[in-house]
């Protein structure tokens, strides 16, 4: 009981983790910014960027130690959670400022009136792209009998990552909100930062990984028990 209690605490701590990130990269996208990568290539992406790669971090995780079951459960979950906030920054959109407001119509409108379009393109890619990383996780988990957590984790983000930004990226120029001429290199900007962030997420996945089985008495390669959590 106890174990099945932290497992549960666990749990929803991940999810908290996921839904925040999966929210605020959804209300911040309008920012751009730029990165010089010790002068080999400089990014040019979106600050929705950043908090983004912890929710694939996260579903790994809950993927290898929860399951595939207790994956999707999160994903569905994400989906929920950002159309929740989409209502709340429409109704806050719909009041009318007073004449004091620091914040006043115009403003929110221009800082948050995209969120409907960044939302509905932001699920769309990530339906595709979660599901997609959990198929592929699982896929390399059982090609390689659980053994080599970095192929399983990279290589299943490295795919899903692309879908993503694409998707994403198509939907944004197609609704008119980017430029189609920013297109290609806002995709290669996005992706290769993924990438780069899904190899140097790598050691935390295997440190959380390793915890969790340590706290949960689990063999390598080992799920939790539906019953159990």
């Amino acid at each position: 009981m106890k174990d099945k209690l932290k497992a549960q605490q666990i749990y929803m701590v991940l999810t908290a983790l996921f839904i925040t990130s999966l929210v605020v990269s959804n209300l911040i996208f309008q920012k751009f910014f730029y990165w010089d990568f010790f002068g080999m290539y400089t990014f040019e992406i979106s600050v929705g960027i950043l908090p983004y790669p912890v929710t694939f971090l996260i579903t790994d995780i809950i993927s290898e130690v929860y399951g595939k079951k207790k994956a999707n459960q999160v994903v569905t979950t994400g989906i929920f959670a950002s159309f929740f906030s989409l209502i709340i920054v429409y109704l806050s959109n719909a009041v009318p400022a007073t004449t004091w407001s620091p914040v006043g119509n115009t403003l929110f409108e221009k800082v948050f009136g995209a969120a409907a379009i960044a939302v509905f393109a932001s699920m769309v890619a990530y339906l595709l792209a979660q599901y997609i990383d959990i198929q592929l996780f699982h896929f390399w988990k059982k090609l390689t009998k659980g053994r080599h957590l970095w192929i399983r984790n990279n290589f299943s983000t490295f795919f899903s990552q692309f879908v993503d930004t694409f998707s994403v990226l198509f939907l944004l120029c197609s609704f008119g909100k980017i430029d189609w001429s920013l297109f290609g290199g806002l995709l290669l900007s996005g992706f290769l930062f993924k990438v780069l962030i899904a190899i140097l997420d790598t050691p935390f996945l295997y440190i959380a990984v390793y915890g969790l089985r340590r706290i949960f008495s689990l063999e390598a390669a080992e799920e939790l028990k539906f019953d159990q959590i």
